[in-house]
């Protein structure tokens, strides 16, 4: 990519409640002499932005303000075109985040999100796949706790392994912490449109290559206890474990035969039976419109939970890998999952895709075939912890 362009990075959506903290993150983090601008639709409210930037970090006083609506092309290419990297926290994904995708892959531009929306990124892999990699540009979807601490806790922990032989992963995720309005409007999204996304999925199936003589699997697991956990799990219907098999899919180090499973933790029986009962009706009323207008107009994107709330928030993923008669267990942690980490995971890989000396890919790809051991590098230093129990 030029070095010419004007900006290392840009960060588009920064009047939304995400991106609002991962611009802070970079006015707290960012290294000296970073190029970086702040995008939107609404001058206004992006010069609010940098005069909260600036209290914190005088030096963002003199950010550049770039106006650009997501959904206009002619905009984004010209916010595409300025900048080496591209971070989007513009949500709802599936209504206004392709044309930012089109133009990062038709500019050669990296390309970092928040999404947890499946639909979305398939979308955009049969789309502009095949165009970033003539291009040059790595689309990195799922930047935040969806899925960082998952894909790189499993590339952390097969890491750990024998080499070269059939290996499993089971991953379990206990978390507390609030939710924000785009979480909410993004979510209830996926839930109404499941047949869609399906559809899309399996147009993806077909349309993207298998690994070479390796079987890659996720599997979704049964409810009940595990061994070696206290409490409860559930299957995760995230679209955590699909990151997770296509880092497997492209990465030999997986082995010739990998086997993931994802699940929720919770503590007690009663906990559980209540989680499975709020999320079935909020899944049925998401498939009545009346309904689901009604509990979109009880929480407005942009909104998310308070700095106090988040400060109590926190999240812990264990990892139970074995293969070649080893077992070795993992973990990932750190503090409020859905936001302050989030904002931290998806600067930092934008920072890394800027910065660190990384394998040659193009193309979609994920965090840990795109970054690895260097993103993982620069979490643990910013305070998110994988560590081996046992």
């Amino acid at each position: 990519m030029a070095d010419d362009r004007p900006f290392d990075l840009v960060v588009f959506g920064v009047t939304g409640f995400t991106g609002g903290l991962t611009a802070r993150y970079l006015a707290d983090h960012g290294p000296a002499g970073l190029r970086w601008a702040l995008a939107g639709r609404n001058e206004e409210r992006l010069a609010a932005v940098r005069r909260e930037l600036a209290v914190v970090n005088p030096a963002c006083a003199e950010l550049p303000l770039l106006r650009a609506d997501a959904t206009d092309p002619a905009d984004v290419a010209a916010v595409a075109a300025s900048t080496r990297v591209v971070i989007s926290t513009v949500g709802p994904f599936l209504r206004f985040g392709e044309p930012l995708v089109a133009a990062c892959a038709a500019a050669g531009t990296d390309y970092v999100d928040i999404t947890g929306e499946q639909e979305f990124v398939d979308l955009m892999y049969l789309r502009h796949h095949e165009r970033a990699v003539t291009s040059g540009a790595r689309l990195v979807h799922a930047c935040g706790f969806d899925s960082v601490p998952h894909d790189l806790g499993v590339y952390f922990t097969v890491g750990q392994l024998p080499r070269d032989v059939p290996l499993t992963v089971d991953g379990y995720v206990r978390a507390a912490g609030g939710f924000s309005g785009g979480t909410v409007h993004s979510a209830a999204s996926a839930v109404a449109r499941r047949r869609e996304a399906a559809r899309v999925a399996r147009q993806r199936r077909l349309a993207e290559p298998r690994p070479d003589g390796r079987r890659v699997r996720t599997v979704p697991g049964r409810p009940g206890r595990a061994p070696g956990q206290s409490g409860w799990v559930l299957p995760l219907p995230t679209i955590d474990p699909q990151v997770v098999r296509r880092s497997a899919a492209a990465l030999p180090v997986y082995g010739p035969d990998f086997r993931y499973r994802h699940f929720a933790s919770l503590r007690r029986l009663p906990t559980t039976l209540a989680a499975v009962g709020g999320v079935a009706a909020i899944a049925g009323l998401t498939r009545i419109p009346p309904a689901r207008s009604w509990l979109l107009g009880r929480v407005a994107p942009g909104s998310g939970p308070a700095a106090a709330r988040r400060a109590r928030s926190w999240f812990r993923v264990r990892f139970v890998g074995e293969g070649g008669g080893q077992r070795v267990v993992t973990e990932v942690s750190g503090g409020d999952p859905g936001y302050d980490e989030t904002a931290k995971m998806v600067a930092e890989s934008a920072l890394c895709l800027a910065f660190d000396e990384l394998p040659g890919t193009a193309g979609q790809v994920t965090t840990a075939v795109a970054m690895g051991d260097a993103l993982t590098g620069r979490l643990i230093r910013a305070g998110i912890t994988f560590r081996t129990l046992s």
